[in-house]
């Protein structure tokens, strides 16, 4: 990299090496300014910009790192880079902690001036570095806030055109006389609900990309108890430990419950029996969870062996897109349903 036609601003109280210092520096292509103290200097650089500033440690009215102070109390203040005629470390440490990008000791020669050129073209370039990066970073905060944003309207809409599906297919289930097709159709209800409640959670959070299981897995029962109301007295308990589920995941997981939930409601406790049913998801080590969905009914052969067997391909075709298998338990009252699967 080279100056480029880089402006600088010289702070220095010496005439003849400000004079010498804006000769060199020309040479070298930068157009330089010279100021003959630290408030000349710092008047000049809040009434035009510079891409960098040089200034000088020893000066009467207001030394370097006063100078320093001042300067970086403008806007949009440029790179500094510290002269000292002083070879202490000390003075170089108390003017890089005072906000100057780098320092050069003053030496006799024209080595001085190379030295100093070369110190202004990694000052310019690694501010210029650094303002691109702020740039990109706050260019990308900013598309991922308008994705955010566009993802939680898409899941709105999503929720919204399923939960009209939802209430059209309810509707027509409704005009249904014949029983096993209204049954048929409010299954299938059940299930677009499933689903539509994994996108009202998803455009009612923060995160787009993942949903709260036990939040997900609570509203979800909320609503199969809701359907249940009339004409069952099946009673639904969920416990749920908090876990992060991407959104495919999230929707197999909430199909599975709903089919879970209707078989036992429907079969475990025939004709509006009293019963209960229970949810739970636990963490099963630090990768896994265990999904249980557990009844007291009548158990296995009366269970699984009624209905059409959609529901079990349904249960089936999720469970393999969970990588896993639904296994039973039927050991005295009731059927228990576990599923194991990766929720790393």
């Amino acid at each position: 990299m080279t100056a480029a036609g880089a402006s600088v601003l010289y702070i220095d109280d010496d005439e003849g090496l400000r004079r010498l210092v804006a000769k060199a520096l020309e040479r070298r292509g930068y157009r330089v300014t010279l100021a003959s103290g630290g408030m000349e200097g710092v008047a000049m650089a809040s009434a035009q910009p510079f891409d960098l500033i040089a200034v000088d440690h020893y000066m009467p009215e207001m030394d370097g790192l006063a100078t320093i102070e001042q300067l970086l109390k403008l806007k949009d203040s440029p790179p500094i880079v510290y002269v000292t005629g002083s070879e202490e470390s000390k003075t170089a440490v108390a003017a890089l902690k005072a906000g100057a990008a780098d320092y050069v000791v003053k030496t006799v020669g024209e080595d001085f001036f190379d030295l100093l050129a070369n110190t202004f073209i990694h000052a310019i370039r690694q501010v210029r570095l650094s303002r691109a990066n702020q740039e990109a970073e706050a260019a990308l905060r900013a598309s991922n806030e308008r994705l955010k944003t566009l993802m939680s309207e898409v899941n709105h809409r999503v929720a919204n055109s399923l939960q009209l599906v939802s209430a059209l297919v309810r509707l027509q289930a409704g005009a249904v006389g014949d029983e096993a097709a209204k049954a048929a159709l409010l299954d299938t209800q059940r299930r677009i609900q499933a689903v539509a409640q994994v996108h009202r959670r998803l455009y009612t959070s923060d995160g787009v990309e993942s949903v709260d299981v036990a939040e997900y897995l609570t509203a979800l029962v909320e609503d199969l108890q809701r359907t249940y109301a009339e004409g069952h007295h099946c009673r639904l308990v969920v416990e749920a430990d908090q876990i992060t589920l991407a959104t495919d995941q999230a929707v197999s997981l909430g199909v599975i419950v709903n089919e879970l939930v209707t078989n036992a409601c429907k079969y475990a406790y025939p004709g509006g029996g009293d019963g209960e049913v229970r949810i739970s998801l636990r963490r099963d080590g630090g990768q896994h969870a265990v999904l249980t969905v557990a009844d007291d009914g009548l158990g296995m052969e009366i269970g699984p062996a009624k209905g059409t067997g959609l529901g079990t391909k349904v249960i089936a075709a999720m469970a393999q897109s969970l990588k896993s298998a639904l296994t039973y338990d039927s050991g005295g009252n009731g059927v228990t349903a576990r599923l194991r699967f990766a929720a790393a």
